[in-house]
């Protein structure tokens, strides 16, 4: 029986293989070995299926430009919600007793012991003659969302808080039909003595449609480039900047005296003096980290902040991404122990995409979520 088996191998193993399918088999199966052991006519059908994907990627590019135009027209209905959110929040409309109905689907946060309501009445009745307070609106409602996101909170300084009090509204707009693709935050903000202007903006340039150099790197509409605004300080209300005092002396005479200069502080409000994409494209690692880093912040801001604004308040939606996170690194941590050494930088640079980390190639940033909303 062994002997047929052995004989039955012997002849399979004799059999002829395809032209050139010898050679395929000899060499390690990297993507240039495999091209370069392909006879010619082969390697012509390969270029024949490159230039088919190239085709798909720019129809794939087309496919997210109609997706924006679907997130523009949805916007506008979002929008009179997203209004109505405000004048809650500041205290401009008071919603009714029916709006503001809200079954927790939490049981132990909805029925309290007999006891607890025992306890609830006897308070109530000890401070039945004490006024209630009644704050307008929902105070410090943005301002809460920023201490509470970590991405945000890395930017805030304790001077920049009684700033982002004033803060009324973040607005995301979308670039006007037949217009190139970007998107606009607003930041509203109600009359105080910091600055003069009412709205600062941030302007997101897009792009959708593959690199001439590398087309099959295309996924999606880029970030490219963003600009900010300029802001009106009130004098001596600039916390973008601080005032240092130096002692200079005098190398002949020796008599010493004092300067005061202003230099850069670390300030929330640097978010809207961005680092510029230079034009030839080259960048120091420093800057292009710094400039992929704010493009991760206003994709963040646009598809997530501004459209749940009020789960990151109660914090609900930052269980959602700490369980989506942990998700995440889990399954990454299982792709980098199966991974060769070969891939595991590979695999590293997936999951730190996966995790929301930015690389700074092309000083650009996928942004191919559909809706966030």
């Amino acid at each position: 029986m062994e002997a047929d088996k052995n004989e039955s191998r012997g002849k399979v193993g004799s059999q002829a293989l395809p032209a050139g399918q010898d050679k395929v088999d000899s060499v390690p199966h990297t993507p240039c070995t495999i091209l370069e052991s392909l006879p010619k006519s082969v390697k012509r059908r390969v270029n024949a299926l490159k230039q088919l994907q190239v085709q798909c990627a720019h129809i794939e590019a087309k496919f997210y430009e109609e997706v924006h135009e679907l997130e523009r027209k949805y916007a506008t209905l979002y929008q009179p919600l997203f209004d109505k959110r405000r004048d809650v929040v500041t205290g401009t409309v008071e919603p009714t007793d029916e709006e503001c109905e809200w079954h927790s689907d939490r049981e132990e946060e909805e029925e309290l012991s007999e006891e607890l309501k025992k306890k609830a009445c006897v308070e109530e009745a000890k401070e039945e003659g004490a006024p209630e307070e009644d704050p307008k609106g929902i105070p410090e409602f943005w301002l809460t969302i920023f201490r509470s996101v970590d991405m945000l909170s890395d930017m805030l300084q304790e001077h920049d808080e009684p700033i982002l009090k004033h803060l009324q509204d973040i607005k995301v707009k979308f670039s006007e039909p037949g217009q190139p693709m970007s998107f606009t935050l607003e930041f509203h903000f109600e009359p105080n003595s910091y600055f003069t202007n009412t709205v600062l903006t941030k302007v997101y340039k897009m792009k959708s449609e593959p690199d001439q150099a590398d087309p099959f790197s295309f996924e999606g509409p880029e970030i490219v480039d963003c600009e900010g605004c300029e802001i009106n300080w009130n004098k001596g209300k600039d916390v973008t900047v601080k005032t240092i005092k130096k002692k200079q002396k005098h190398k002949g005479r020796g008599t010493v005296r004092t300067i005061t200069k202003q230099v850069p502080n670390d300030s929330f409000f640097n978010f809207f003096k961005p680092i510029k994409v230079s034009s030839d494209g080259e960048m120091d690692e420093d800057s292009e980290f710094t400039l992929a880093a704010d493009f991760e912040i206003g994709h963040f801001f646009r598809e997530r902040v501004v459209p749940r604004a009020v789960l990151y308040f109660t914090g609900e939606a930052l269980e959602d991404d700490e369980s989506f996170e942990e998700e995440e690194v889990e399954e990454g941590e299982e792709e980098v122990r199966a991974a060769s050494p070969v891939c595991v930088l590979e695999v590293m640079e997936i999951i730190q995409e996966h995790l929301g980390f930015i690389g700074g190639v092309g000083n650009a940033f996928p942004c191919c979520a559909i809706g966030p909303w």
